[in-house]
């Protein structure tokens, strides 16, 4: 009964079940897979009048990924200097994606585990408990791991540093 295997994202789930409100999403958000991201994508592309041959839905939803595997918001690519127009389109297309998700009270996978660590950096209430709650942990295939999922293990990992990676 002490023993909880799961994966990132299904744990990332539970916990901001929990705690989703200390972020400003609903407990019950709901989870938008491949489909209901590609669908809320098109949208936008129609909004913003972008052609999918100049920049390919998937080209800007697998962008959109990349920032979130390194943990930068919507805003923090907004902030940065662009090194071309297709970039400034990916970052108005970030921003209107993340803003959609937000009002539908919604995240997508990337989201699950980035709102994890959300939550774990600005409520440290939350971190404790479960540093608490996970004494021990321990992350096989290890080298598939991105940023924010380090990100996720290091948080809770830090006050036990009690952590085993298994890698190929």
């Amino acid at each position: 009964g002490d023993v909880n295997a799961s994966t990132f994202h299904s744990a990332c789930v539970r916990m901001l079940r929990r705690d989703a409100e200390r972020i400003g999403f609903p407990k019950s958000f709901t989870i938008y897979d491949s489909d209901d991201q590609q669908r809320v994508i098109k949208q936008i592309y129609k909004d913003l009048m972008i052609d999918d041959k100049f920049l390919p839905v998937k080209s800007a939803i697998g962008q959109i990924s990349s920032f979130k595997d390194k943990l930068l918001s919507a805003e923090d690519v907004a902030g940065e200097p662009f090194a071309n127009t297709k970039a400034q389109l990916v970052s108005k297309i970030y921003t209107a994606y993340a803003g959609r998700l937000k009002a539908a009270g919604a995240m997508d996978f990337d989201d699950l585990i980035v709102n994890a660590v959300r939550l774990f950096e600005t409520c440290p209430d939350v971190l404790e408990y479960y540093q608490n709650r996970f004494r021990y942990l321990m992350v096989d295939e290890y080298q598939d791991t991105n940023h924010a999922q380090y990100r996720f293990v290091s948080l809770l990992a830090q006050r036990s540093g009690n952590l085993c990676v298994v890698g190929d």
